[in-house]
């Protein structure tokens, strides 16, 4: 295992304030690095449908999440819009940054509000090239984005809107740490890629199966084992890939 891997240092030689980070990447900062990491950090809380950066805009800062939610969409000429990637605790919004970009054609923002931390652009890139450890901890996070991306495309083209909708819910239970998530219809079908119509009837069918229950702009998963059973194969490819970057340390 190379040193600078994650596990390879172990949670005994962190500090509590490390291991109090509720961003996963945070957490595994190597220990050497993150006291100098830890001083860019600015806390701030995230209002739902803050925006982020916009297409084709400078980048202004990087964002790693602590109990919110972030999504990268892309828009259509003809107004259609769908979701590529959703970002909460296990990562950052900012990932052109590290490769030396200062924007992109996608539109990131809060899709749940929540609790994060902020480093200035500048400060983050001058960060990542003072600290090898930091640097390369990003880039392998970096891969694993490209991996949700890819997965996303192939899942948007042969996989149904209900086992969508419940990797979806799956995957944003996990960042807000939370059974209740504050989402509607609406909000799901924009995020989906599809019609409200359509999410009615995915939401519906699992609600008629016991595995969540929605009311008043807010989904309660009441089946966590029957909705991952639902959800097509990509939560599990895609959590796996997270997870190999975090090693056995959690």
């Amino acid at each position: 295992m190379p040193a600078d891997r994650p596990g390879a240092h172990g949670r005994s030689s962190r500090t509590t304030a490390q291991l109090a980070e509720t961003n996963r990447l945070l957490r595994a900062i190597p220990p050497k690095e993150y006291a100098a990491i830890a001083q860019l950090l600015e806390p701030l809380t995230l209002e739902t449908h803050a925006v982020l950066f916009e297409v084709n805009q400078p980048i202004g800062a990087v964002y790693f999440f602590g109990t919110g939610v972030a999504s990268m969409v892309t828009t259509m000429r003809d107004g259609a819009t769908v979701e590529f990637s959703t970002i909460g605790n296990d990562g950052l919004v900012g990932v052109p940054l590290l490769l030396g970009v200062w924007s992109m054609p996608a539109r990131c923002f809060v899709q749940v509000a929540g609790d994060a931390k902020k480093i200035e652009a500048a400060a983050f890139t001058k960060a990542v090239m003072d600290h090898i450890g930091f640097r390369n901890l990003l880039l392998r996070y970096t891969q694993v984005l490209f991996n949700q991306v890819a997965q996303s495309v192939a899942c948007n083209r042969v996989h149904s809107v209900e086992q969508r909708c419940a990797r979806w819910l799956l995957m944003t239970r996990e960042c807000v740490h939370s059974d209740v998530l504050p989402l509607t219809h609406e909000f799901l079908g924009y995020m989906l890629g599809v019609r409200r119509e359509s999410v009615s009837v995915a939401a519906e069918a699992l609600q008629h199966s016991g595995l969540i229950d929605y009311r008043r702009g807010k989904i309660t998963i009441r089946d966590h084992a029957g909705l991952r059973a639902a959800a097509c194969e990509c939560y599990d490819v895609v959590r796996a890939s997270f997870d190999e970057i975090f090693g056995i340390e959690e």
